[in-house]
């Protein structure tokens, strides 16, 4: 969702060439599938498609040609920071919803895979104002060429 999300923000603003955004999970249970079908309905009624996506793993090789790697929870970020090389590759794991500017909100995207239609949603809207406020955060050093 989030990469969905956060492809559509910078085409929307024109700086869709200037940044690279991938999705990418910690384990290796759906590698080429497609996303989730109450995924891809969750997106589609928010307007977006995410038809396109393709569930890849993580590969921490990857670390160093990373300015920015976003973990949905805690259990992510503390497995992606055990993968990195270096203290420098440990800080450019960020939780997401730290961008949404809320410290005493919650620290976790919840994982709707057990629940229902409107979990999806929920988490949806989570995931669209943390990237929103990312998104803000970037686009500047986007606009000005900097990586």
């Amino acid at each position: 969702m989030a990469e969905v999300v956060l492809r559509t923000l910078a085409d929307d603003a024109g700086l869709g060439a200037c940044i690279a955004i991938e999705s990418a999970a910690t384990g290796d249970w759906h590698v080429g599938e497609p996303a989730d079908q109450r995924t891809i309905d969750a997106l589609a009624r928010a307007g977006y498609d995410g038809t396109h996506h393709r569930a890849r793993q993580f590969d921490a090789t990857d670390f160093p040609k990373l300015d920015l790697v976003v973990a949905f929870d805690r259990g992510q970020a503390r497995i992606l920071r055990n993968w990195a090389g270096s203290a420098t590759e440990q800080q450019k794991v960020r939780l997401l919803l730290e961008f949404a500017g809320d410290p005493s909100g919650p620290h976790d995207v919840p994982d709707p895979y057990y629940s229902d239609a409107a979990m999806f949603d929920r988490v949806l809207g989570m995931i669209e104002r943390s990237t929103q406020a990312l998104f803000r955060q970037l686009a500047p050093a986007l606009r000005q060429g900097i990586r």
